[in-house]
């Protein structure tokens, strides 16, 4: 099976040569640290436990901040076994197979909790093998899921489950973690003699890592156990925050390149372009960045805010997004980086219009509504002797040949139709087509009188 069977027994976990995360890990509510607004007196994943009834469950949340915890926590409070499957390494086969220990524990009169990790990688026909034993209380299903379900999770497993919403870990609870971490590895660094020699973090160093960790609390243990090791091997006690800094191999903060947060700071970095903000669009621009987005896909999204947001009101804004995009591929990070940052700052300060965007939504919702209405005769190509005959272009009007180049009063919509969808506002170059088309109105309306 690709995820592991584990009745989470505790034992080995208090194990010296265990990984200090193990270790770590809560044996029951009360060493949970963080998402008190679930697990606290009243709140729902506390009423869930002690209510002694276990229902099937989702836990979305960003990474590191205790949905397996949870998961195994809910398995041991109720005397279930604990079945993990992971979805990035899984399939059916691992499914069926849950299914078939599952069917065996059932027969002893146990519970099975079945953990599916990144349940959102699973596609349809995965998620919707779960519905039937679900259904049948075969086992109670645990999601776990950096995505939103609402997108990813199939409806009718969603609606099955109740989801639960996990948070990032504060600094003030990561920092009750580096010191329960730092009193576990003290511990364990006890000699025979019974002399200990506990490591030390200095006040400035403790906040610097719980900040470095951004939320994450698998990510601020594994650094503890990176300092220790570090300090350890250079004859280290104490570790201030200039140690600290050297010791770590990069201080990147956590970006998930799939989840939620991406979709936030792109969002964020959107609408700081639209609403003119250079500064803030070029922080947002550069913690993605710093946080791994690929250059190419925030290039893309760049040219969609030249066309969205700026549009004809500032033509050169497209094409100097699409400047920006073409630099970067020809020199690569970071010297193309530049140029995307400079597309940006343009964007930012260029002048805004959704026109275009808006009217492009309405014109396909228009086209939509009224079908395939037929062209109409004049405006049909004519490029042989049978169509010419059967009127393909007769009366047409050569917009040229007319005067100030416009046929005026002709029109252009199948019969019986006819809208306005662009509007341009007064800003930048579209104050000018605005002026444009309210004169070639003007002279559409002499026509007709």
């Amino acid at each position: 099976m690709a995820g592991s069977q584990d009745l989470f027994s505790g034992g080995p976990a208090t194990a010296r040569h265990a990984p200090l995360a193990e270790r770590m890990r809560p044996r029951d509510l009360s060493e949970v640290v963080g998402q008190s607004h679930l697990l606290g007196p009243g709140k729902p994943l506390r009423v869930a436990f002690e209510s002694g009834r276990p229902h099937s469950m989702i836990f979305w949340g960003p990474p590191g901040v205790g949905k397996t915890t949870l998961a195994r926590l809910m398995a041991d409070g109720f005397d279930a076994q604990f079945i993990a499957i992971s979805a990035v390494l899984g399939g059916v086969k691992d499914i069926r197979e849950a299914v078939q220990v599952a069917q065996v524990a059932q027969g002893q009169g146990r519970r099975t909790i079945l953990f599916v990790d990144e349940v959102h990688r699973f596609n349809k026909a995965q998620q919707d093998a779960f519905l039937p034993y679900v259904e049948s209380g075969l086992f109670t299903f645990i999601g776990a899921t950096t995505e939103n379900p609402s997108f990813e999770v199939n409806s009718a497993l969603l609606s099955r489950a109740r989801v639960y919403v996990l948070e990032s870990v504060s600094v003030e609870e990561l920092m009750q973690l580096i010191d329960r971490a730092i009193d576990i590895l003290g511990r364990d660094s006890d000699t025979e003699d019974g002399e200990r020699t506990p490591l030390q973090l200095a006040p400035e160093a403790r906040e610097v890592l719980a900040r470095w960790a951004d939320g994450d609390a698998r990510r601020v243990i594994n650094a503890i156990e990176v300092v220790a090791e570090s300090a350890m091997a250079a004859g280290r006690t104490v570790v201030d925050g200039e140690w600290l800094e050297t010791s770590l191999s990069q201080n990147l903060r956590r970006f998930d390149k799939g989840g939620d947060a991406f979709y936030d700071q792109i969002s964020a970095l959107h609408k700081s372009v639209r609403g003119s903000d250079p500064d803030a669009a070029l922080y947002w621009f550069a913690r993605m960045l710093d946080g791994g987005a690929d250059p190419r896909y925030l290039a893309r999204r760049i040219v969609r805010m030249a066309v969205e947001d700026i549009g004809l009101a500032d033509p050169r804004a497209t094409q100097l997004a699409l400047n920006g995009a073409d630099i970067y591929e020809r020199l690569g990070s970071p010297e193309g980086e530049l140029a995307l940052a400079q597309a940006v700052v343009y964007l930012a300060c260029a002048a805004k219009s959704n026109a275009l965007y808006m009217a492009y939504k309405q014109a396909r919702r228009y086209a939509e509504e009224h079908g395939s209405a037929p062209v109409p005769i004049h405006l049909r190509n004519a490029p042989t002797k049978l169509m010419k005959q059967m009127g393909h272009g007769k009366e047409y009007r050569y917009a040229h040949d007319e005067p100030q180049g416009y046929a005026a009063g002709e029109n252009y919509f199948p019969d019986g139709l006819r809208a306005r969808f662009y509007q341009p506002t007064d800003r930048g170059l579209e104050g000018k087509i605005s002026e444009k088309l309210a004169f070639l109105r003007q002279l559409d309306r002499q026509a007709k009188s």
